[in-house]
């Protein structure tokens, strides 16, 4: 017997991939270039640990607001197309099938067969057929605003809480080493499986991620030195 093939792409990982990505990359870069910033300007261990709590929840409050009202106007935006697709069918069904067809017949059908294939979708779900081949929303890729802002918030508050073990774990005069160093870690083991899961490359996955991680911290650092020796 001949074994079904099911062939599996990664697309239906890039919502929930790209809100968790964005937030843990988010939460180590700003945690760690706070961090290393209020370290340079020689804060106390213990100023640096509340500096680092401040920033987790502050971030992770930030970044699901920021998604969710992005993702929602996104979400505001295909419930306002489907419902003028709704009276479109409504009003001009005729006008709606031929233009399922074209689509159809733009993607390589002959005409007969084209109109056969409107024809057959219009009568088993018109509405789905349009919101799929016309508007091009789909269940794995529609907006979810509620799901973008948690995942965000989560990753985010995950991502900022390994800087925070760090100086937990780390001597004193050892901190900004540590933080800088376990950091750039995280991010290029956060690149690489990102890029994996999204079937891209994990070498230029994890050279891109560390790569402005370490600008954004050394820019922060830097600042943080320069606020400490004349202020």
């Amino acid at each position: 017997m001949r074994r079904q093939h099911l062939e599996r792409h990664k697309l239906e990982n890039v919502n929930w991939l790209r809100a968790a990505v964005l937030g843990a990359n988010d939460g180590i870069v700003s945690a760690s270039s706070l961090l290393l910033g209020v370290a340079t300007a020689h804060a106390t261990h213990h100023t640096m640990l509340i500096t680092g709590i401040a920033s987790l929840v502050a971030g992770a409050m930030s970044m699901a607001t920021g998604e969710y009202v992005s993702v929602q106007s996104q979400a505001d935006t295909e419930q306002a197309a489907l419902e003028k697709e709704k009276v479109e069918l409504r009003d001009n069904p005729s006008d709606e099938q031929n233009e399922l067809a074209n689509i159809y017949m733009a993607r390589g059908l002959d005409p007969s067969l084209a109109a056969q294939v409107a024809a057959q979708l219009m009568a088993h779900d018109a509405l789905g057929a349009h919101t799929r081949d016309e508007l091009g929303i789909t269940d794995t890729l529609s907006a979810k605003p509620l799901y973008a802002a948690m995942a965000s918030a989560a990753s985010f508050a995950l991502g900022a809480l390994l800087p925070l073990i760090v100086i937990l774990l780390s001597a004193p005069g050892y901190l900004i080493i540590a933080i800088s160093s376990a950091s750039l870690l995280f991010l290029a083991i956060l690149g690489g499986l990102a890029a994996h899961v999204g079937g891209a490359s994990i070498f230029n996955g994890v050279l891109r991620v560390s790569f402005w991680s370490a600008l954004a911290m050394g820019v922060t650092a830097g600042i943080g030195s320069f606020i400490g020796t004349t202020v």
